[in-house]
């Protein structure tokens, strides 16, 4: 396997990092934090420069919140200038390890997406008869450093390199307490080893990614799934020899355990797909797609939402034009058409 050198000076390159500052504030130009950084913008990267060349760069501390929907979480915001560092860093290795992804990986990938994910998984579910559908259990919180660190340097030699990469990983603050024990474990492993990333890092969906690409070669070359794809932490198989998907199941779970990783011991389950499987937020039939109740419903309230701030001037024309907009086509990957009609048409706002 081809491990990458000399990638340090294209990181802390002045390019990259203007670059990856114009990366880091799409959507955020105008908060307070972003308009700082860019009222001096050459002389924070000359100093972010430094910092990187003199190993002097620490990142700062995460704000956290927790959001409930669809599944409770916590996010972590890096400081704006962090978050620069990780767009300049993936700008150099994100291309090294997208060679070695499979076709049907959609996570965190250019070009790729949940809405892809969804016609490839449509394609599966209706030209098979049953489905494996898999979902890790505490996905980001469960991931292990030394191994998440391991997988990273069986491509990068670099050590300049690895220092900044050492640096995000160990950087990382608390996540969700996981308890789980696999072969080999004492009482206290499960405690002694670092895990977990935060969710929100460009850095972390790289790494999350990448941390699971060995898993899905083993699926499509030793197990042979010819219908396989993975979005993130939910991955599903195809066949219709329900034996065989049974099969790849005690497979799967022994291969995670190398990971320090579990299937969700509920939401991954074995069925046909006449049943009509949920992925991505959509409910796929034989003959069309439905938007699942429960994000309709989340879809519904956040609207009102919007009603509500735009009437008290909290939300700009343009901003809510642009929320209204990504919906509508985030709806039209579904048979949505009445669906679409019923909403909109009874969608009034208030011009404050």
């Amino acid at each position: 396997m081809k491990r990458y050198g000399y990638l340090w000076q294209d990181i802390v390159a002045f390019d990259n990092l203007l670059r990856a500052a114009r990366q880091a504030q799409k959507g955020k130009r105008f908060r307070d934090n972003v308009l700082r950084f860019n009222y001096r913008l050459e002389d924070q990267l000359i100093q972010l420069q430094q910092q990187l060349l003199t190993k002097t760069y620490r990142p700062g501390n995460y704000k956290t919140f927790q959001v409930k929907q669809p599944k409770p979480r916590l996010i972590s915001a890096a400081p704006y200038r962090d978050r620069v560092v990780h767009h300049a860093l993936c700008n150099v290795i994100m291309p090294i390890f997208e060679r070695t992804f499979i076709q049907d990986s959609y996570a965190n990938r250019v070009g790729y997406g949940s809405h892809r994910a969804l016609q490839r998984f449509t394609e599966f579910t209706r030209s098979s008869r049953y489905v494996l559908q898999c979902d890790l259990k505490k996905y980001f919180p469960s991931i292990d450093h030394a191994i998440l660190k391991t997988i990273l340097r069986r491509k990068i030699k670099c050590p300049d390199t690895l220092w900044l990469i050492d640096t995000i990983i160990d950087a990382s603050n608390d996540q969700e307490p996981v308890i789980d024990y696999f072969p080999g474990d004492d009482l206290l492993t499960p405690i002694q080893r670092r895990r977990g990333l935060p969710i929100g890092n460009l850095t972390s969906q790289f790494f999350a990614n990448t941390y699971l690409n060995g898993f899905d070669h083993f699926v499509k070359e030793n197990l042979r799934a010819e219908k396989y794809l993975r979005y993130v932490d939910d991955f599903a198989l195809f066949s219709d020899d329900r034996a065989f998907l049974a099969a790849a199941r005690s497979e799967i779970e022994a291969y995670l355990t190398t990971l320090r990783v579990k299937i969700h011991p509920i939401k991954s389950q074995l069925f046909e797909t006449r049943i009509a499987p949920t992925f991505v937020g959509f409910r796929i039939f034989s003959d069309h797609i439905r938007v699942k109740s429960a994000n309709l419903h989340r879809a519904r309230y956040r609207l009102k939402r919007y009603q509500n701030q735009y009437a008290a001037g909290q939300l700009s024309f343009a901003t809510l034009t642009q929320s209204i907009q990504s919906w509508a086509a985030h709806l039209k990957h579904a048979d949505t058409w009445r669906l679409r009609q019923d909403i909109f048409a009874n969608l009034i706002f208030t011009i404050p």
